[in-house]
C-alpha cells in the first residue's frame, strides 16, 4: 500500500470543514470557474493546458504545437543537447532536448499543496521532465521544482522513471509527487505558478515524446479529523473488472514485490480495462506465464518510481493510464461523495486514496497507512461499492462499505493511527481516467469537478 505515514501531507489551518472543488475554463483551458452558489471559498483548483491555443500560449525553445483532434506538443528542432546522469543506473547519456514553459497561472486557491499530472506518450529513446515554479504571496518565487522525470519505456538505453528527493527552499519542498509549503499554519501560501516541460530524445533519432495535457491541482484543505456527511444520491453500479493485488504477492521484487504494494497499479488496471484498453499479448510477453492476470504486473512495472521505490506515485499512475489510446487522466481532490456520485452517474469510476485503522472501515478486515481502491458505485442506501484490491482473490474484490465511514477515511486530513499518534490523511485525493472524447454527460460531470 503506497503511502507510509512518513509521507507528509502539509495542510492549511483553515476553519472551514467542507471542500469545494473548482472547475476549469478561462486562461486557455487553465483556470477555475467561480463557485456556482454562495458558500465557502473553494479549497481545490485544477488548471490544465491541452488545446492548440494553450500550447501556443507558452514559451517554446525547440518545441512544436501540433493541431488536430487531440492537439499536442512535440520536439520540433531541438534547442540543444544535455548530459543526464541517471541516479539509478549511474549511466551518463547525451540527449537532445526542447522546452516549453507555460504562462503564469494565478490560482483561485492560495495553495498549501500542488500536484502536477500529465498525459503523454514517451516511447523508448525519449523522456520528459516536468517542473513547477510557484510564487509566494510576498512575490518571491520557489525554485524550479522537478515534479517527475518520466518515460513510458525502461529499456537499457532509457532513463529510469523517477521522482526527485531533497528539493526545498526553507519554505516549501517536494515530497515525491507533492509540492507542499512547510508552514501552512503560519500562513505560507503559493498564489500562482508556472509549469515547464523538457522533452528529450536520443540525438539524431527524430523521435519525440508527445504531450497531450499538462496541469496541476492547487489545494488548501483544512486540518480535520471528521467531515460532514453528504446526502446519498441515486443508486448506480458500474461494471468494472475485479483484480486482487494479493494474488501477486512475491512477484517481481524489482517492482516492490507485488501483494500489499500493488494497490495503485491494480486499481489503475481495473479502470484502464473498464474503458476497453490494455496491453497487448506482445507487451505482456515478458511476464512469467505461470502468473495469473499478467497485466497487473505490467501496470506495476510501468508505473514504478525508482526513487520512491514503489508504485504509489500518484501522477505516475495517472500517466501510465494515459499511455493507452485516447485516454485522459488526472490527479485531483474531491470534496464529498456527492461529487464522486456525479462522476459515477456519468459512467466514470475513480480511484481513491485513504488510510484507516481496521475498526474504522467496517468489513475491510485490515488497517492501512495508505491504500488505493476503485469506487465503482453506490447502493440504494448510498453506501459505497468499491473494487478493493486488498482482497484475497478476484471474486472477493467487490465490497460494500458504509457511506459515512468511507467518506471520513477518504476526506479527512488528520487521523489517529494504531499507536494513538496523530498522522496525516489524504484529504480526498483521487485519480480519474476518462476518454479523450467524452460523451456530453461525461463532459458535464468532469467539468463539474474541475477536470474539463
Amino acid at each position: 500500500m503506497p503511502r507510509p505515514t512518513s509521507r507528509r501531507t502539509v495542510l492549511a489551518a483553515a476553519a472551514a470543514l467542507a471542500v469545494s472543488a473548482g472547475a476549469g475554463a478561462g486562461e486557455g483551458t487553465a483556470a477555475a470557474a467561480p463557485p456556482s452558489a454562495p458558500g465557502p471559498e473553494p479549497l481545490v483548483e485544477n488548471a490544465f493546458w491541452a488545446s492548440y491555443a494553450d500550447w501556443r500560449a507558452g514559451t517554446g525553445r525547440g518545441t512544436l504545437a501540433v493541431p488536430g483532434a487531440r492537439p499536442a506538443l512535440v520536439i520540433g528542432t531541438p534547442a540543444g543537447t544535455t548530459d543526464y546522469r541517471d541516479p539509478h543506473t549511474g549511466t551518463v547519456t547525451t540527449w537532445e532536448y526542447a522546452t516549453w514553459t507555460g504562462p503564469a497561472h494565478r490560482s483561485r486557491v492560495p495553495a498549501t499543496e500542488l500536484i502536477a499530472s500529465w498525459n503523454a506518450t514517451a516511447p523508448a529513446g525519449t523522456w520528459l521532465q516536468i517542473e513547477l515554479r510557484g510564487r509566494y504571496a510576498d512575490g518571491t518565487d520557489t525554485p524550479w521544482y522537478v515534479m517527475g522525470r518520466w518515460t513510458a519505456a525502461d529499456g537499457d538505453g532509457d532513463i529510469r522513471r523517477t521522482s526527485v528527493d531533497g528539493q526545498g527552499d526553507g519554505r516549501s519542498g517536494v515530497w515525491t509527487d507533492t509540492l507542499a509549503v512547510d508552514d501552512a499554519a503560519g500562513g505560507t501560501r503559493i498564489v500562482s505558478y508556472r509549469l515547464r516541460l523538457t522533452l528529450h530524445r536520443r540525438p539524431g533519432s527524430g523521435l519525440t515524446p508527445t504531450v497531450y495535457r499538462i496541469g496541476a491541482m492547487a489545494s488548501a484543505v483544512p486540518d480535520r479529523f471528521t467531515v460532514p456527511a453528504s446526502v446519498p444520491g441515486p443508486a448506480r453500479e458500474l461494471t468494472v473488472p475485479r483484480y486482487s493485488q494479493h494474488t501477486h504477492l512475491g512477484q517481481y521484487p524489482e517492482y516492490d514485490n507485488g501483494g500489499e504494494a500493488w494497490c495503485s497499479p491494480t486499481s489503475s488496471q481495473m479502470i484502464v480495462e473498464y474503458w476497453g484498453r490494455g496491453p497487448t499479448a506482445a507487451e505482456l510477453a515478458w511476464v512469467n506465464p505461470d502468473f495469473a492476470d499478467p497485466q497487473i504486473c505490467h501496470a506495476a512495472r510501468f508505473s514504478y518510481d525508482h526513487q520512491y521505490g514503489g508504485c504509489g506515485n500518484w501522477p505516475f499512475s495517472a500517466a501510465y493510464a494515459a499511455t493507452y489510446r485516447d485516454l485522459s487522466a488526472a490527479v485531483t481532490r474531491l470534496g464529498s461523495l456527492t461529487e464522486a456520485e456525479t462522476l459515477v452517474r456519468a459512467g466514470i469510476p475513480l480511484i481513491t486514496s485513504q488510510s484507516f485503522r481496521e475498526e474504522e472501515l467496517t468489513g475491510a478486515g485490515y488497517g492501512t497507512a495508505g491504500h488505493l481502491m476503485t469506487l465503482i458505485g453506490f447502493t440504494a442506501d448510498g453506501d459505497v461499492i468499491a473494487n478493493d484490491p486488498a482482497s484475497p482473490d478476484n471474486p472477493a474484490v467487490r465490497r460494500v462499505y458504509r457511506r459515512a465511514e468511507w467518506e471520513t477515511v477518504w476526506l479527512r486530513t488528520k487521523r489517529y493511527n494504531a499507536a494513538g499518534r496523530v498522522v496525516s490523511g489524504t484529504g480526498g485525493v483521487c485519480y480519474v481516467y476518462w476518454p479523450a472524447e467524452p460523451s456530453a454527460a461525461q463532459r458535464r460531470a468532469l467539468r463539474s469537478v474541475g477536470l474539463l
